[in-house]
């Protein structure tokens, strides 16, 4: 997390991505059209990689229905009802919320009620 959308956050984040699965290559990545995705640095860590590039259409939220409905769902199960974070206090709760429930405990129906953990492990086995 950063107060600021930056490229460098994004290059970041994939890196993390990236390391956690062993380096894949030519795996679709997908995004919407925010500039930190358009840079040359992210652009460049993508090719470099040897991944696809795949980004939203402009001004279509149906493009990116799963990670709209993730963050509906992180929203209304994580944030709501709770009373002000700072940013210390929400960095973990949307590390607890992604990476303890959401990933390993929460079935969706779309991936046959698995985890995406488990999901992801059934399909690399």
């Amino acid at each position: 997390m950063s107060s600021r959308m930056t490229a460098d956050l994004v290059c970041d984040a994939l890196k993390m991505a990236l390391f956690r699965r062993s380096f894949p290559e030519d795996v679709i990545v997908h995004s919407d059209r925010g500039s930190q995705y358009c840079s040359g640095a992210y652009r460049g860590l993508i090719e470099e990689r040897k991944l696809q590039q795949s980004m939203s259409r402009r001004g279509n939220c149906w493009d990116n229905a799963c990670v709209e409905s993730f963050f509906h769902s992180f929203k209304v199960e994580a944030i709501h009802d709770e009373p002000l974070m700072n940013r210390e206090e929400m960095r973990r709760a949307v590390f607890e919320y992604i990476e303890v429930d959401y990933n390993r405990k929460r079935r969706h129906s779309a991936l046959g009620y698995l985890s995406p953990e488990k999901y992801e492990m059934k399909l690399v086995a």
